[in-house]
């Protein structure tokens, strides 16, 4: 036999050896420790590396988070010189979801799930958390009063961004798109409410 077919004879024996499927007790072969041991603070804890010894950073002067909206319009619902509320949903937020028909419809879907409860499908503030609450003094006002029909389309974006009164912020839970399509569904429950009743608009 030469000493070529031997050598490929012992490297086959040696790959079929070393595939019994043991577990090892050996500590595991990292090339790159840096990636394997990694540091990293804790919140609130010191930091050794930093002069002001804090771990928690502030944003560098300028920069924004990839998903922030840097418009004034379409994240709070302001004017572009952010001096009051814009009148009503802001054409960049239609385009994003396509047409006012499917944010009306994910308005609807929204509305369903984080308003219905307390101001019920018909939005005349009677949901059934207010039906069962022992208190009735902290009941949300109808969507129809006439306050509310004419606040602007940004004012009422804000009251879902921050909440009001008794009812809580939904900001942190709903993105920039299902707010406003919120505020479209409000809109169009309000209009058809108004017909159904012969109010003027």
């Amino acid at each position: 036999m030469s000493r070529k077919l031997l050598g490929l004879a012992l490297v086959a024996v040696l790959a079929g050896t070393a595939c019994r499927g043991e577990t090892s007790s050996a500590p595991p072969v990292v090339v790159l420790r840096n990636m394997w041991y990694q540091p990293r603070y804790n919140p609130q804890s010191k930091s050794e590396f930093f002069q002001d010894g804090r771990t928690m950073r502030v944003p560098v002067e300028g920069t924004l988070a990839r998903e922030m909206e840097v418009s004034p319009v379409v994240g709070d619902g302001r004017t572009p010189d952010e001096g009051g509320f814009v009148d009503s949903i802001p054409a960049t937020v239609v385009q994003r979801v396509g047409d006012m028909q499917r944010l009306v419809a994910r308005g609807e879907n929204r509305y369903g799930i984080y308003c219905t409860p307390c101001h019920d499908g018909l939005g005349t503030g009677k949901g059934l958390v207010i039906q069962r609450a022992a208190n009735q003094a902290f009941a949300p006002p109808s969507l129809h009063d006439e306050r509310i029909r004419k606040m602007p389309d940004g004012q009422l974006y804000q009251t879902i961004v921050y909440g009001h009164n008794n009812m809580p912020p939904y900001g942190p839970q709903l993105p920039i798109e299902d707010r406003w399509s919120i505020v479209s569904y409000v809109r169009a429950l309000q209009l058809s409410q108004a017909n159904s009743r012969g109010v003027a608009q």
